[in-house]
């Protein structure tokens, strides 16, 4: 895949070694599998663009399907989880994705900043608003709350071409609340203000309105300083809940 504006490779990360995975994998397959609706797939698929082909699992049946998978098995280390992730990101079907976010949401404190690379591949391979929006409200975001080292690298994620890195960058502070670096928050949104993509766009407001539980007030002020450059999209989102 080579090498991104930011200088850095978007190739898959080596896959560790992990009997974890390995018995999670197997566990996996054959549940999720058994419980595949090709009528409901064909449905999901659709509605997901055709970004990639599904099993027809509904979210409350999977999550309850994985719950049987994980029943019985041992905390993961770092390692563990980018086996699993990197093994579900290998396979066709979308929800063996979202079992990995899961998985990692989950274990989000046993990584460490070294997980990065990881976190940003998946964000790159076949990426879409479901798979990377979690990853980067919970994955990514909950890195860099835990290293503050790693906002450089959302500064460099913020001018990437890549527009899903991009967007991961603006969407990483979501559950940030009071600790949200607001000088970061409002810098990205203007630095990608006049992107043409809709889902820069749409992430632009949807930091903002997140923000604005917390801070209505600045919202509103940046929104009023950066009319002229925000699209009407993005202002639109960002004060939704909070009005002019």
């Amino acid at each position: 895949m080579g090498v991104t504006a930011s200088g850095t490779s978007d190739a898959r990360p080596e896959m560790p070694n992990s009997v974890l995975a390995d018995t999670l994998l197997a566990r996996l397959t054959a549940t999720y599998a058994a419980a595949a609706d090709p009528q409901r797939a064909a449905s999901m698929r659709a509605y997901m663009k055709d970004v990639a082909p599904f099993l027809g699992l509904t979210t409350p049946d999977r999550r309850a399907l994985s719950r049987t998978v994980l029943l019985d098995t041992p905390p993961p280390r770092e390692t563990d989880c980018t086996a699993v992730a990197l093994r579900c990101w290998a396979l066709p079907e979308r929800e063996y994705r979202y079992f990995a976010v899961d998985y990692l949401q989950r274990h989000v404190r046993q990584l460490t900043s070294g997980f990065l690379p990881v976190a940003r591949y998946l964000v790159s391979n076949v990426p879409w608003w479901d798979t990377v929006d979690a990853l980067a409200a919970h994955v990514v975001g909950g890195l860099v709350a835990a290293d503050p080292r790693l906002k450089a690298d959302m500064d460099a994620w913020i001018e990437d071409d890549d527009l899903w890195v991009a967007r991961t960058a603006l969407l990483h502070q979501l559950r940030r609340k009071d600790a949200t670096d607001t000088e970061r928050l409002f810098g990205y949104c203007v630095r990608q203000a006049g992107h043409p993509d809709f889902f820069i766009r749409k992430a632009i407001g949807w930091c903002l309105r997140e923000y604005a539980k917390t801070d209505p007030e600045a919202v509103r002020e940046f929104v009023a300083r950066e009319r002229g450059r925000l699209s009407p999209l993005s202002a639109r989102e960002a004060l939704k809940n909070i009005g002019p």
